[in-house]
């Protein structure tokens, strides 16, 4: 499913624990949101935003990545190219003209949910779900216990030819991954989040409480293998699910920040192989699936996304409160301890046929204030502010109508002056956001952006 097919758990609200009361969310839009939601231009109508943000461009789906469940997932970016992930494979887009992006190649290789990265003339496919090989060709698994599931690997030298190189088998699968460059450029490493245990897998047993760690030799990608699968708890999460959801790295602080299910766990990873815990939060007033995580540029910030109902769930309808399946803002102090300061989610309420939580997102490089864009799914693209750990609001949006079943945007990153939006059935689209307050971020250039792995700017 699209995250992790949870049911939603009890929506009670109730304050969650912390050394601090954390604040919840502003209930009203900013002045930017109030002032338009009239149709965004060149979507036939069928969707609103916010005065400061403008719909510039939206690509369908196409053959061959068009199938009945061929959804759109997470993004990458290089150069003057966009990464786009899909159930059914992957697509490269031209994106030197952002309003105008032009497709440079489409993959078919199948493997839910094939989260997606790229480093230099590598690009790394996340599969969780058992196939009979590693190969593109490979069928579905049967039974699963023989299924083979991890990393495949691609050469994209030739962005109009991408080449299968190898694949790396790991425990679990390959939910997603996060790439953390070696001490030295010869080598990448790739820390494999997946759920787990799977009764009928012999690959994936009980309590699955760690991660693996994908060593990948930069020249000879060939010889990619796991080097370590670390412990980061006791026990496996709640409900009995162990491993990590995703793990955001933010290497020149040598620190990460993994969500693993039952909780938000604070890495160091100065050694790459064998990254330790320095603390694990827990919000079980409030998260129920610790989805994802964000730190601020300064490292002094992490921001936690819950994706109550695993992304098939309406939560942002009037009847779930504000502190649920939304983002809870820590501050990360010097003495690298979380503490818990306040929550944000979408001001705008969806209806109970929208799959609508928080997802994924990336910051806008706006020096000296902490701003991200995040996705939604049926709730759209968001932008909120967080400077104010315990007063976080909403910037700006852009959300389309309802559509019948799981839609809406995946992913929402921010790279190089716009923010593209993966959305689960309309394809990729690409707005921007005009605003004093967010203009700054459109002099940073930058080369490369994994979303997980993040840069300082």
């Amino acid at each position: 499913m699209a995250g992790c097919g949870a049911d939603p758990v009890s929506s009670a609200p109730s304050a969650a624990a912390g050394s601090s009361a954390p604040a919840a969310p502003a209930q009203s839009p900013s002045p930017a949101g109030e002032s338009s939601r009239t149709p965004a231009p060149g979507i036939s109508g069928d969707g609103v935003h916010s005065g400061n943000v403008t719909h510039l461009a939206n690509v369908p789906l196409g053959a061959p990545l068009n199938g009945p469940q061929a959804w759109g997932t997470d993004l990458a970016f290089q150069g003057d190219y966009a990464f786009v992930g899909n159930f059914d494979g992957f697509s490269i887009f031209d994106i030197s003209d952002p309003a105008q992006p032009s497709p440079a190649s489409q993959v078919l290789c199948p493997g839910e949910q094939n989260d997606i990265s790229v480093s230099g003339d590598l690009l790394f496919l996340s599969i969780d779900s058992a196939r009979n090989g590693p190969e593109c060709e490979a069928q579905r698994g049967e039974p699963e216990s023989d299924g083979w599931e991890g990393i495949r690997i691609f050469d994209i030298k030739d962005k109009a030819h991408p080449k299968f190189v190898s694949a790396v088998r790991t425990d679990c699968g390959s939910h997603t991954h996060t790439l953390v460059p070696g001490e030295k450029a010869d080598r990448l490493y790739l820390y494999i989040s997946s759920p787990g245990p799977e009764p009928t897998s012999s690959t994936c047993p009980a309590p699955h409480n760690k991660i693996s760690v994908v060593e990948v030799p930069v020249e000879t990608p060939e010889k990619a293998k796991v080097v370590s699968t670390p412990a980061l708890s006791d026990t496996a999460g709640q409900g009995g699910i162990g491993g990590c959801h995703d793990i955001t790295a933010y290497p020149e602080k040598n620190l990460a920040a993994a969500a693993c299910f039952g909780d938000g766990i604070l890495l160091d990873i100065t050694d790459r192989v064998n990254p330790t815990v320095l603390q694990h939060v827990k919000d079980e007033e409030n998260f129920a699936i610790w989805h994802s995580a964000t730190f601020n540029n300064d490292a002094t910030k992490v921001v936690f996304g819950d994706e109550l109902g695993g992304g098939v769930a309406a939560t942002c309808d009037a009847n779930t409160p504000k502190t649920k399946g939304a983002n809870a803002v820590y501050d990360l102090t010097s003495e690298r301890r979380l503490e818990l300061r306040g929550y944000f989610k979408i001001p705008r309420e969806q209806t109970a046929e929208e799959n609508c939580v928080a997802h994924n997102g990336s910051l806008l490089p706006v020096p000296g204030k902490d701003i991200m864009v995040q996705a939604w799914y049926q709730g759209g693209v968001s932008v909120w502010d967080f400077t104010d750990s315990t007063a976080p609001k909403e910037i700006g949006f852009f959300e389309r109508g309802p559509v019948q079943g799981v839609g809406g945007s995946w992913s929402a990153y921010y790279y190089n002056g716009h923010i593209y939006s993966s959305d689960i059935t309309r394809g990729l689209d690409v707005l921007r956001i005009d605003d004093p307050l967010t203009d700054p971020a459109s002099k940073v250039r930058i080369k490369e952006l994994n979303a997980q792995t993040q840069v300082s700017y």
